[in-house]
């Protein structure tokens, strides 16, 4: 018995160490860095996104980054969401993401292959439950291959 766990542990230990290793950046090298989206500004401030996202070749596209509220008055808070139009055909909303402290990271992903991105960042007011300032960026593969390597 004790054979059988020495051998079937060296061979654990050989398998994974002929694994190539992955580099500690290598998760975050198929993400690109879009910049931030900031809502138009109100009289008390504004909402801002600082947007990284997958390339438009993954099966499944994502949004993610930080969140930030920039708004003085306590009810209003920072609202982000996006649109995927997909590339068979028509356009589905991620759910929004919002937060009242200065700062939240956010992921909203699509459930396909994409062809464009809506990101659409607003100024939330919570006792109204409606959205304010709002401001869109339209994402799309032909900007991003135009960007300087």
């Amino acid at each position: 018995m004790r054979k059988n766990l020495v051998i079937g542990g060296l061979l654990a230990f050989m398998i994974a160490g002929s694994l190539p290793a992955v580099p500690a950046g290598a998760a975050t090298a198929s993400l690109i860095h879009w910049g931030p989206v900031q809502s138009r500004s109100g009289h008390h401030g504004y909402a801002k996104a600082d947007v990284w996202i997958t390339r438009f070749t993954a099966e499944t596209f994502v949004v993610s980054g930080a969140l930030y509220d920039r708004d003085t008055h306590s009810g209003h808070c920072a609202y982000v969401r996006a649109r995927f139009h997909y590339a068979g055909g028509g356009t589905g909303w991620a759910l929004p993401k919002t937060t009242c402290a200065s700062k939240k990271p956010i992921r909203l992903s699509s459930d396909g292959r994409i062809t464009r991105v809506d990101v659409k960042v607003c100024v939330y007011d919570r006792p109204r439950r409606t959205t304010l300032n709002c401001y869109a960026d339209a994402i799309t593969p032909a900007i991003i291959a135009n960007w300087p390597q």
